[in-house]
Parts: C-alpha cells; structure tokens; sequence
C-alpha cells in the first residue's frame, strides 16, 4: 500500500489543531483504559489499519490483556468488560455509525446508567476525535506501523 498523500506536511497547523484536541483527553473524566478501548473499537468499525495498530500498541503498551483486545470486536458476548466499559463501548458504536434517528433514547439511558453527564459529554468528544483520526488516516492511505518508531509504539513488541 503506498500513502497518498501527507497531511502532515500539507496542512501543518490543522495536524497541531488535532494532535492538541487528542491531548487534551489526558485530563478528562474518561480513563485512559476506556479511552483505548474506544480509540481501537472505533477504529475496528470504520476499517482504519493504521489507526487500530496504533491504538492496539498503545493499549498493549498500557497494559491492556491481550484477550480483552482480542475480544474486543464482539464485546456484548464477551464477559472480559466492565459495565463501564460496555457503555463506553455501546455510546461509541452509535456516535461513529449514527443510526438515521440520531441516537435512540434507550442507548443513552443505558450509558447514562453508567456515566455522568460530564463523563458522556468527554466521552464524545473522545469518539469524535478518533473518528477524525480515522477519516483522515483512511484518506491519506497512511501505512500500520510505519510511525511505530517515533510514537514508541515499537516498545508494545508486537512487530
């Protein structure tokens, strides 16, 4: 697969625009556990290489099982994820495909059964921002693995 172009290069400040949006999440109400099950299931959803071999090094990285990451995908049959997780997980798939009716009632009553509303309200932007990544990963062709390096993603040893 060969890259189609670098946004990186051509759009600079957008890049630090992003990259400064995704800083910000280290301070949120959403643990950086949930924020990487979100970052790699979203990922998953929208078919972005790059960005799941990132997000899944990282996890690894933070200490995530890799039975969990492998279950991941089908996480409603899977008895590895907390209830917190499983609404982390469920307000994730609805915000990155929405449903035509936007979200429906029950999803968020469910979700917020779990988290408050500051808590949703950071969870959103969390899944907003990985969507971006992945759209415009997707878009650019970018290569899995090929910034492991200077990311320090090659420290999950997963090559």
């Amino acid at each position: 697969m060969t890259q189609r172009f670098n946004y990186q290069a051509e759009s600079p400040e957008l890049f630090k625009k992003l990259i400064e949006f995704n800083t910000a999440f280290k301070g949120s109400t959403i643990e950086e556990s949930i924020r990487d099950l979100v970052s790699i299931r979203a990922s998953q959803l929208n078919g972005c290489g790059f960005c799941l071999d990132m997000h899944i090094k990282q996890a690894t990285i933070h200490g995530e099982r890799p039975l969990r990451l492998h279950h991941l995908a089908s996480w409603r049959e899977s008895t590895l994820f907390a209830p917190r997780e499983r609404a982390a997980l469920a307000w994730t798939e609805v915000l990155t495909k929405l449903p035509e009716q936007g979200v429906p009632e029950d999803i968020y009553d469910r979700v917020r059964g779990q988290l408050s509303e500051k808590e949703v309200s950071d969870l959103s932007f969390a899944v907003a921002s990985i969507n971006a990544w992945n759209r415009v990963n997707i878009a650019a062709k970018f290569v899995p693995g090929s910034f492991d390096k200077p990311f320090g993603l090659d420290k999950a040893n997963l090559a």
